[in-house]
């Protein structure tokens, strides 16, 4: 009894193995090498000893300004040379150029900071005190007694007032003028655009003006917040609406295509998927409207007309804000009211500091992405969601 063994036929190739993805590498791309830093150091001690025997002592001509310009000079001569010496010419001419980008932003941000120090020196420990923001000048002159309180309450309360007739006022008609002239369009848009530009240009004196001689004097309203908010909000309106329109730019055109080939309309997709997406962006461009007029002063000035008490009706009446109450205390002869200034300028440049950090929070996130929160709480609903492997 023989045994026949199975045929076995040779079965297609079995396919290779998928290579395995090389692993990740991070390379710390340093920027500025250790040398560079060494040349760049020895080049500012040398052409700060060079300016110093050029400009002190052979040149007749004295003054730390020409100074520092001399020095600065001959250390991108010499930082130059040295670089070239090392490095051929692109890179040398990479090196000059990115050593005078380093330094005028070093100036930039050394005077901003500098402006920020002097005002919080001279006026935040004034603004620590506690009638800053509870008292008014209504019972203070400059021949009042030690004891009398003093504050800024009036002007506090003036300077939110208007700037929130202001947004009231300006970023309704400002988000409407962004989304004709990049979603609707038409034979206005560019009329349009070309009056927000020119809008842009305008001196903040000629807005004051405006409200004074048309709301003040034609129609008689007299001085009060709500001038004030107009004149604020002339200014506000095209900042808002460049920052609006560069926003709905950044929408990807593939979200409205897909909108409307799902059977919406032109309205409901700016309602549902356009204006949602950009939302962050619009609060971005309200914040920036908000910190570009919150100092202004001109406008102010000429149509609010300034009170010494606390006045909440914007409607009926003169009403101060900050930027009116730092103008006339500045000028008075009295200590204690140069100092109350002071301390108004460290208030205002606080609400400053405090929305440009908001748009630049808020601002950080390309249009559509979602925040750190709403990405863990979306994480946290797929996890739930996805069934546990059977063992």
């Amino acid at each position: 009894m023989t045994v026949t063994e199975p045929i076995v036929r040779p079965g297609p190739d079995a396919p290779p193995p998928a290579p395995r993805p090389p692993e990740e590498t991070r390379v710390a791309l340093r920027r500025v090498a250790p040398d560079d830093i060494g040349v760049a150091l020895g080049a500012a001690v040398a052409g700060a000893s060079f300016a110093w025997v050029l400009y002190g002592r052979i040149l007749p001509v004295s003054g730390w300004q020409g100074y520092l310009i001399t020095a600065y000079a001959s250390f991108l001569l010499l930082y130059a040379i040295a670089t070239r010496m090392r490095l051929d010419r692109v890179a040398a001419s990479d090196r000059v150029a990115g050593a005078v980008i380093s330094t005028g932003a070093a100036l930039m941000v050394g005077t901003v900071a500098t402006v920020i120090g002097y005002v919080f020196v001279k006026g935040f420990g004034r603004m620590l005190h506690a009638d800053f923001f509870t008292a008014t000048q209504r019972h203070f002159s400059a021949l009042s007694a030690d004891g009398v309180a003093v504050g800024a309450a009036h002007a506090v309360v003036g300077t939110f007032e208007q700037m929130g007739i202001a947004i009231v006022l300006s970023v309704p008609l400002g988000v409407i003028a962004a989304i004709y002239m990049n979603e609707v369009g038409g034979r206005f848009a560019g009329v349009v655009r070309v009056v927000v530009e020119a809008m842009t240009a305008i001196p903040s004196v000629v807005a004051g003006l405006f409200v004074y001689a048309f709301f003040v004097i034609s129609l008689g309203q007299g001085f009060c917040g709500l001038a004030a908010g107009l004149a604020l909000s002339v200014e506000m309106m095209p900042v808002v609406t460049r920052a609006t329109e560069v926003v709905l730019r950044l929408v990807p055109n593939g979200l409205r295509e897909a909108s409307l080939a799902l059977g919406a309309g032109e309205f409901r997709t700016l309602w549902n998927v356009v204006l949602p997406t950009a939302r962050s962006g619009l609060v971005t461009a309200v914040i920036l409207g908000c910190a570009r007029v919150v100092g202004e002063t001109a406008p102010v000035l000429l149509v609010a007309g300034g009170s010494a008490g606390m006045n909440w009706n914007p409607f009926s009446g003169v009403q101060n804000s900050l930027p009116y109450f730092i103008w006339v205390n500045y000028k008075s002869p009295s200590d204690e009211l140069n100092s109350l200034a002071w301390g108004a300028g460290v208030a205002l440049l606080l609400i400053v500091l405090v929305l440009f950090t908001l748009a630049r929070l808020i601002g950080g996130r390309a249009p559509g992405e979602s925040g750190r929160r709403k990405r863990r709480r979306a994480t946290a609903v797929a996890k739930s969601l996805t069934p546990e492997p059977t063992s």
